[in-house]
């Protein structure tokens, strides 16, 4: 690559970052060019669509949630694994729109995104399940109850910072504090299941949208 068009590239790698991170990624490519001061044209020799786009910029940080899981996998204490890896996504959602985006809805095409989603879900189903087991998390949890309630929180969650920096904190505290089997009163219904919950999360990121 000539080095122009690598400074171009840089250019929109860095705009794009600061564009997702106010206005979440569904923020026009020509409000990104515009930051990066690059044509429309030149945007789109570089990354022929907001997927492309979208890849380039979030890859690496996708990657490091994946290792996070990982570690919160192999923690010897399960509750502590999974409110510390929580703890970690949503210093991420609380700062950056674009994050809370991914992090809360699928996104066709963005390859890293898609790993972290299965990976994500994996590593929540897994701990949860040894949080049951250990006794420290209700029985009558699901996976899918923890992911959409954790989909809704963090959806909120830049809100929150933005009235005070670091109300989030509370606010996932008194969602995990539910979560515990000491004292717990049984919930009333049936979780969503499976097939359920994909539709559910697309309607709680349009009810955002709109």
């Amino acid at each position: 690559m000539r080095k122009d068009a690598q400074l171009n590239r840089e250019r929109i790698l860095a705009a794009a970052r600061e564009v997702y991170a106010e206005q979440g990624v569904e923020a026009p490519l020509d409000v990104i060019a515009r930051r990066a001061d690059v044509g429309n044209a030149t945007l789109y020799r570089r990354f022929p669509d907001r997927a492309a786009l979208i890849e380039a910029v979030f890859r690496d940080q996708l990657t490091a949630t994946v290792e996070a899981g990982e570690r919160a996998r192999a923690a010897a204490d399960a509750w502590e694994g999974l409110t510390g890896y929580l703890e970690r996504i949503f210093e991420g959602l609380a700062t950056d729109r674009g994050v809370t985006d991914l992090m809360t809805t699928p996104l066709p095409g963005v390859p890293s995104l898609a790993r972290l989603h299965v990976h994500n879900a994996g590593t929540i189903s897994a701990l949860l399940a040894r949080c049951r087991a250990e006794g420290t998390a209700r029985a009558d949890v699901s996976v899918e109850d923890l992911l959409f309630g954790l989909a809704a929180l963090g959806r909120a969650a830049p809100a929150a910072e933005a009235a005070a920096p670091g109300s989030w904190r509370r606010q996932l505290a008194l969602f995990l504090d539910a979560l515990r089997a000491t004292d717990a009163h049984p919930l009333p219904g049936e979780p969503l299941g499976p097939d359920e919950l994909a539709p559910a999360l697309s309607a709680l990121h349009a009810a955002r949208r709109s």
